[in-house]
């Protein structure tokens, strides 16, 4: 049997196209947080804004960094992998594993 693997998913087993696909969506998500931010930075610095919506945009910025932060902690923690923690169950039924024995 032969499998056509991508960039987005479509080969594999189901497990593993979730799992892709998951990743390209957070990663799509963080581009359009870290595109969002660099807006707010050009608008704040570099271009004409009223003083009403100059505090908006100041206030925005700062909870941008809030969004950014999570960001960056979600992609370099160490954390726990709900997927890996779904494939090892999986193997489990595949595999016959001895009384008391863990994987």
């Amino acid at each position: 049997m032969k499998l056509h693997r991508s960039l987005l998913g479509g080969g594999g087993n189901a497990l593993e196209n979730r799992k892709l696909l998951n990743f390209w969506a957070r990663f799509a998500i963080s581009i359009a947080n870290a595109f969002t931010f660099l807006v707010l930075l050009y608008l704040l610095f570099y271009s004409e804004v009223k003083e009403s919506s100059r505090d908006l945009v100041n206030i925005l910025c700062g909870a941008y960094v809030a969004v950014l932060a999570k960001s960056t902690d979600y992609w370099f923690r160490e954390k726990k992998d709900h997927e890996h923690e779904e494939e090892m169950e999986a193997s489990k039924g595949r595999y016959k594993l001895k009384k008391g024995e863990n994987v």
